[in-house]
């Protein structure tokens, strides 16, 4: 795998003025109290919002944006160990909350290393507590949606599925399309209010796994967007620096709550095989799930240290993507060998094993989804061009 180039961290936000805070041991304060709501929001299949009240008390909505402008001053590997620490208590809780985390990150990211005009969000989030909902995975490089020139601005019609954090969410950061007549297909992006006028929600999420995440479809009916409220344009299905940002940034968060469920399941196989009478079965089942654990970690930081230190890139979003792949993979083996060594009664509810064997599933499903992944691979390691991997 390429080795991607490693940026040097600057003051700001990884810098001098950093808050002094030590959110991993916040998130370990909340665990029991996330657990304890975790499998009452699986069975009934809605939003953890209790989960999410507990997390913005407690000041992890804000805890990204730099405290020079009011928030937590955390890094994006802290708040990757957060999540991932979360998620060993409850997947949907984890996942949904780093939707919220990823695009903050992105836009102190931005901010910082490109100069990009999202300090204005950074505030605020710290300010007004905003939570923002992503539909980034549904969209992805070709969007979806209709955006109409009008006077003054645009139109949008759309229909945005897998917004996560949907139920508690007062932004959503999205994008359209626009049939530019000069340039051609082109994608707007923009943020709406999600209690703005021509916003919805459809109660849509009834899934296998992560049914708390409230990630439902979000429409856009003829909603009104100033010109002063498009945030960026590129052209339509195509790489452009702003995805391989995203990507880098992103999906390291995303995967800290596999980790984390992977996390989770060993801990709970571990505390079972323990009570068992030697077998010489059960300790070559564990044996496995400790490879690829271990197998998993070592993807999973280097997915960090790239988040943390990272130039976007196609290189670093082929090591991004691969790892991506590696995390998943492992993280779906680490939980079904911890089913295996918790014998029988990992197939009742009552244990959690098997709402996390469901949970986990969904690493399956974000982008580049693994024949994507290795097709873009493919072509950056034969320098050919990447856009085709898109269709």
């Amino acid at each position: 795998m390429t080795s991607a180039t490693l940026m040097k961290d600057d003051q700001g936000p990884y810098g001098s003025d950093r808050a002094s805070e030590n959110w991993a041991a916040r998130a370990e304060e909340l665990c029991p109290k996330i657990a304890a709501n975790a499998e009452q929001h699986d069975r009934k299949g809605v939003f953890v919002a209790a989960n999410f009240a507990l997390l913005k008390e407690a000041g992890f909505f804000t805890a990204l944006v730099p405290s020079n402008l009011g928030g937590g001053g955390a890094s994006i590997e802290e708040m990757c160990k957060c999540i991932r620490i979360l998620a060993a208590s409850c997947g949907s809780t984890a996942l949904a909350f780093s939707m919220h985390s990823h695009l903050v990150a992105a836009a102190m990211w931005r901010r910082q290393h490109q100069g990009a005009p999202t300090e204005g969000l950074l505030r605020r989030v710290a300010s007004e507590g905003l939570v923002l909902v992503s539909s980034g995975g549904s969209d992805w490089l070709q969007s979806g949606g209709i955006a109409e020139r009008v006077e003054g601005g645009f139109r949008v019609t759309a229909r945005k599925p897998f917004a996560s954090g949907s139920p508690w969410g007062d932004l959503l950061v999205t994008s359209a399309v626009y049939n530019d007549p000069a340039e051609g297909p082109t994608v707007l992006h923009f943020a709406v209010p999600l209690k703005g006028e021509g916003v919805s929600r459809l109660e849509t999420w009834q899934t296998l796994g992560m049914r708390g995440t409230g990630s439902d479809d979000l429409v856009l009916d003829n909603v009104f967007l100033p010109d002063a409220a498009i945030s960026g344009r590129r052209p339509a299905g195509v790489w452009h620096m702003l995805f391989h940002t995203i990507s880098m940034i992103a999906f390291p968060m995303i995967y800290s709550a596999y980790a984390g469920l992977a996390d989770g399941a060993r801990a709970s196989a571990l505390e079972t095989a323990r009570a068992k009478a030697d077998d010489a079965c059960t300790v070559q089942i564990v044996g496995e799930m400790e490879n690829d654990h271990l197998s998993m970690q070592l993807a999973h930081e280097r997915m960090v240290a790239l988040a943390q230190h990272g130039e976007p890139g196609e290189e670093t979003t082929s090591d991004v993507m691969a790892l991506r792949t590696l995390v998943g993979r492992h993280a779906i083996a680490v939980v079904t060998k911890a089913m295996e060594a918790a014998g029988g009664s990992s197939f009742y509810c009552r244990g959690g094993l098997e709402r996390v064997f469901r949970d986990v599933q969904a690493a399956r499903f974000h982008p580049l989804q693994e024949k994507q992944q290795l097709d873009f691979t493919g072509r950056v390691a034969l320098g050919r061009p990447v856009d085709r991997s898109e269709g």
